[in-house]
């Protein structure tokens, strides 16, 4: 997988665009930094949204048109910049405030490809007041590399949970980071969604880190 640790890195996504991320690899917050399920995930759906529709698992999903979304933890907005050229065109990035300048910034250099200020809000998973202002429910909940503290688990869920439409879906990039979390967000996501884990031959050739996976994650229906 083409991953740098560079300050800027160049991702192609659709036929001619190409993001300009640059991240501070010297900050004390993590979200300032490009993560590669970041990277996997757009190029995931970059791979399926071009390909012929027969047959195409993934073309209902990432058939875009009238759906809305929200990122959580964007960071430096790798995901929701990615998706929006694909043709995501109604979402909204979010992150706590100090990851905010990160994401202000490469939204400015993208500016030219992006062709518009894509929405942004401060979003702090256990705020209630923060959730309902951005006006759930929504079509599609896009959370790529977030899970590695696990005290912020039940309420990344939790939020998940409040802003995704009884129909909608989870697109989630994961990794691996810290055996706590890992074992708690998974127990608690296993009461709350239906799981689904894309084959690591679906993900894009060129961007299929072999500790990072896809996951689909929709509601339980109400029994």
């Amino acid at each position: 997988m083409k991953f740098t640790d560079s300050p800027v890195i160049e991702l192609p996504v659709g036929n001619d665009g190409v993001l300009s991320l640059h991240q501070d690899n010297g900050s004390m917050h993590v979200g300032t930094s490009v993560w590669p399920c970041s990277l996997v995930l757009v190029k995931f759906a970059d791979r399926w949204t071009r390909a012929p529709p027969n047959p195409n698992p993934y073309s209902q999903l990432l058939d875009f048109r009238g759906k809305r979304a929200v990122e959580l933890g964007c960071g430096c907005g790798v995901a929701g910049m990615g998706l929006y050229l694909l043709g995501l065109t109604d979402i909204i990035l979010t992150d706590i405030a100090p990851v905010m300048p990160a994401l202000k910034r490469n939204l400015k250099v993208n500016k030219p490809i992006l062709r518009k200020n894509l929405k942004h809000s401060i979003l702090y998973w256990n705020n209630p007041n923060q959730i309902a202002a951005i006006n759930p429910p929504f079509d599609l909940v896009i959370v790529a590399d977030v899970v590695y503290i696990e005290e912020s688990v039940p309420s990344l869920v939790s939020a998940m949970e409040s802003l995704l439409a009884q129909d909608g879906v989870v697109l989630l990039g994961y990794q691996l980071r810290s055996p706590e979390a890992h074992r708690l967000f998974w127990e608690l996501c296993n009461q709350v969604f239906d799981v689904e884990k894309v084959p690591h031959d679906h993900l894009h050739p060129e961007y299929a880190y072999e500790e990072t996976d896809v996951y689909l994650m929709r509601k339980k229906k109400k029994q």
